[in-house]
């Protein structure tokens, strides 16, 4: 196919970016020459910053970006750059900081103006085609004429984005105390919604490390209304219409509060620990419903996500071509009535009672999207059917309407793999595992653990970010190397491969060499190796995917006690301290370092496996929710801190320890468990 216009994205291999290759906009990629080019030329840099499953990304894109006229000014006055979120995090983020100072808030697409220096002072989000038009013109317009205001700004503008991520080091001592959770927690429940579960009002995102969280409080300071709070939110979600009923997984949010109609994009990160967290809480209610939620959304991934080699995608669009050809947001997803019937035809009343293809169901023109909003109990009692009757039939409409859905134009699938991401899929396989022990979930995990140590990792030991058609490319961030610490140390807790673990540790050894901020004590988002940004940020709160820091300093808490490393653990403790005169007032941006604290606040257990059985103990160990405890293991002599000469030839002993002090070993699985309640 011939192309009136062809820039230099044509060079990359993110889909995003492809996807503005043929823009008549002399896009760029963000590197060094693009850089240099915009300061020897002496010309602002626009930078446009987006990512392929992001619905008004391609809204503005159709309307101003493939628009000859708006081209035409972008070309004349501007070095344009286009980025992709997911593939440059450090880019996204200082620009971010940037839109949110100038405008109090931010979002995607995000366009910045900025200057030959990369210095931004002007920036948004969505753009209609005449308002982006006539702010680039006044502001090619204001360069010209008066460039010194420009400077003055950037100048002001750049003080306040190094502000943002500043953490300072917390010289009081480290106090970790219940009262300080309690009250977190408590501030926390103001905003629940015990109604429709989740926190505030519409839209609603996931936040699933949030009920990670209160999850684990509620288990171990036996809350049951919290328990109930976040049995009800993880219910409504795995009820609503942002949980794909028909071919599993989640969307990336609803946009009503009742869980409804999401925004349709699917986003391996947010797929991943929701795989995690339904996981844990199945552990904890035995609920089906959570399994089947673990099931569906896993036979997604492993159908739409999931390469030969074991690697996975990063995302589906929520745009998909509709009937008449356009491009439509959830064209994929929805349904009509009269579709339903043809399809189903005696089993519709049932069905559209099962999944409410009615009022309460109805989106906008005549589209409906499946809401369950009973439970199978109340339903089956309702309709005078058995379970498995209707097992059966939800199984056989799930089979029907995939097999029609298959026949629609597909969502567009970025299929760029993100080291960070990966890790958080490996680990919600981990997690699958030990919940369900299904084989094939273990063996996933594996096969996606090999890929990110055979192509991930260099051999400097550093960790690159993004790999496309066998090309691994862009430098490691934080986030990539502590995702796939804390994803190896789950996979080293249920295989006993001690490569898992000690390539753990040599990971963390190099962020210690290549990220660390000796001031702070926390980590910096970007290697030292890395091309100077405005500001090196050290990105600690937690959002959809919690922060780095988080993320690291939970590691350092586990290896300290695997590897008996005092450096370790200073460190981990020192960057909880950092955080914590912030946590109280937002514990929901913080809830992965709440979850830290509890490892301080409550008794935290090494549980050491040692003989021919250890791995079989494991299985039965993992049945029950322990959020407090990590395990190490051995079938034959080791010489880990926490196995050494524990090992007897004919016998398989658990070791319960707690504060450097054991318990006498025990052989049986469930006299362990006491020691550990």
């Amino acid at each position: 196919m011939s192309h009136q216009y062809t820039n230099d994205l044509i060079h990359e291999t993110s889909p995003y970016l492809l996807q503005h290759a043929h823009n008549p906009v002399n896009w760029n990629a963000w590197n060094n020459k693009t850089l240099a080019k915009a300061k020897d030329g002496n010309k602002l840099i626009l930078i446009s910053i987006g990512y392929a499953a992001c619905h008004w990304c391609h809204v503005m894109e159709h309307e101003s970006f493939e628009d000859s006229l708006v081209a035409q000014v972008m070309n004349k006055h501007f070095i344009n750059i286009k980025v992709d979120r997911e593939e440059r995090p450090d880019v996204d983020q200082v620009y971010m900081n940037a839109v949110q100072l100038m405008t109090g808030s931010g979002g995607w697409p995000m366009n910045v103006i900025a200057l030959p220096d990369g210095r931004p002072v002007w920036g948004g989000t969505y753009f209609k085609k005449d308002q982006w038009l006539s702010a680039l013109e006044q502001i090619s317009k204001l360069y010209k004429d008066d460039p010194k205001k420009l400077y003055e700004y950037a100048d002001k503008l750049e003080q306040g984005i190094k502000s943002i991520d500043v953490v300072d080091l917390n010289t009081d001592e480290p106090v970790f105390e219940k009262s300080f959770l309690e009250t977190a927690v408590k501030n926390w429940s103001e905003n629940f919604d015990n109604k429709e579960g989740s926190i505030g009002s519409a839209p609603k995102f996931m936040m699933p490390n949030n009920y990670h969280f209160l999850l684990r409080y509620a288990c171990q300071n036996k809350d049951e209304n919290l328990l109930n709070f976040v049995n009800l939110t993880l219910t409504k979600m795995a009820y609503g219409g942002v949980f794909d009923h028909v071919g599993g997984g989640f969307s990336r949010y609803s946009t009503d509060s009742k869980w409804h109609v999401p925004h349709f994009e699917k986003m391996l990160y947010d797929n991943a620990q929701l795989v995690s967290l339904y996981s844990d809480a199945y552990l904890v209610t035995k609920n089906e419903l959570y399994k089947n939620v673990v099931t569906q959304t896993l036979e997604h991934i492993n159908r739409d996500m999931t390469t030969k080699n074991g690697a996975f995608y990063s995302s589906l669009d929520a745009d998909s071509t509709n009937p008449k050809g356009e491009l439509e947001e959830g064209a994929f997803y929805v349904w009509q009535k009269d579709e339903l019937k043809t399809l189903l035809k005696a089993d519709f009343e049932l069905f559209s009672d099962y999944y409410n293809i009615n009022n309460y169901g109805l989106w906008e023109y005549g589209n409906y999207v499946l809401i369950r909003n009973d439970d199978d109990a109340s339903f089956i009692e309702k309709h005078k059917i058995s379970e498995e009757t209707l097992n059966t039939k939800v199984k056989h409409w799930k089979k029907t309407l995939l097999e029609i859905r298959n026949k629609r134009s597909k969502p567009r699938l970025d299929d760029k793999t993100l080291t960070s991401w990966n890790a958080l899929m490996l680990k919600a396989y981990v997690n699958a595992y030990s919940a369900f022990n299904t084989t094939e979930y273990l063996q996933a995990a594996e096969k996606n653990a090999i890929f990110i140590k055979e192509n991930q990792l260099r051999k400097d030991g550093g960790l690159n970010h993004s790999y496309k058609n066998g090309k691994s490319t862009i430098n490691g961030y934080l986030e990539d190397y502590a995702a796939t610490i804390e994803a190896y140390i789950a996979l080293y807790e249920v295989t006993l491969n001690e490569t898992w673990l000690t390539t753990a540790k040599t990971l963390t050894d190099y962020t210690f060499t290549h990220f660390f901020d000796n001031s702070s004590k926390m980590f910096f988002f970007t290697s030292n190796s890395d091309t100077d940004l405005v500001s090196r940020s050290i990105e600690y709160r937690d959002n959809v995917i919690p922060a780095s820091n988080s993320i690291m300093a939970k590691n350092l808490f586990k290896l300290s006690h695997y590897f008996d490393d005092e450096h370790y653990k200073i460190t981990a403790t020192t960057i909880l301290n950092n955080v914590k005169p912030e946590i109280q007032d937002y514990p929901s941006s913080y809830s992965n370092w709440l979850d830290l604290m509890m490892n301080y606040t409550n008794p935290y257990y090494e549980v050491a496996i040692v003989g021919k059985d250890a791995k079989q103990k494991i299985v039965a160990l993992n049945k029950t929710y322990l959020p407090n405890k990590l395990i190490a293991g051995s079938t034959t002599e080791n010489n880990l801190p926490l196995l050494e000469n524990r090992y007897a030839p004919n016998r398989t002993l658990i070791y319960v320890c707690v504060n450097k002090a054991c318990k006498l070993p025990v052989s049986e699985v469930d006299q362990a468990i006491k020691f550990l309640k």
